[in-house]
């Protein structure tokens, strides 16, 4: 990766680390289908990972077409993130301890839930946007429609992970 790269991969893990929450966007067909997931990132490893059912049509989706694609938002801060990727379904009962956390509560009553999955996301490559924030983004947007000229609202970049 270059200086430039490797620093901007950074920024778009920082933003997904911060934001917390992404679309999960799978194939179904001909069809596009996005739930909402909790990540658990591991910048180190290269790997995102989410906890899954083995009950959801998601797992199956994933077996026949693993590219997927997270969609990460924080619209009150005007960040996001859209990152492409492969994804893996395990049964991988150490993760799925380590991962078990108060959120996954809402959807298991323990680890030991042998319907739940580990979801491991390898990224390819993500583009961010990275605003200064919703007052200031409207107020050069404003600025720029009452002058013609484009708006200044941020960072924009594609980002090899």
């Amino acid at each position: 990766m270059t200086n430039d790269n490797a620093r901007d991969a950074e920024r778009a893990w920082e933003l997904m680390k911060k934001i917390g929450f992404a679309m999960l966007v799978t194939r179904d067909g001909d069809k596009l289908r996005a739930r909402p997931m909790s990540a658990h990132l591991e910048r180190d490893n290269n790997a995102i990972y989410f906890l899954t059912d083995a009950r959801r049509h998601k797992d199956d989706e994933i077996a026949r077409n693993p590219g997927i694609n997270l969609s990460f938002a924080d619209a009150s801060a005007q960040k996001y993130v859209s990152l492409t990727g492969t994804a893996v379904v395990s049964n991988d009962r150490a993760k799925i301890k380590e991962l078990f956390s108060t959120p996954a509560k809402a959807w298991w009553d323990s680890a030991e839930d042998p319907n739940i999955r580990v979801l491991k996301i390898t990224p390819d490559d993500a583009e961010y946007w990275d605003s200064p924030g919703t007052v200031v983004s409207f107020v050069k947007m404003a600025a720029a429609a009452a002058t013609g000229a484009r708006p200044d609202i941020g960072e924009n970049r594609k980002v090899s992970m």
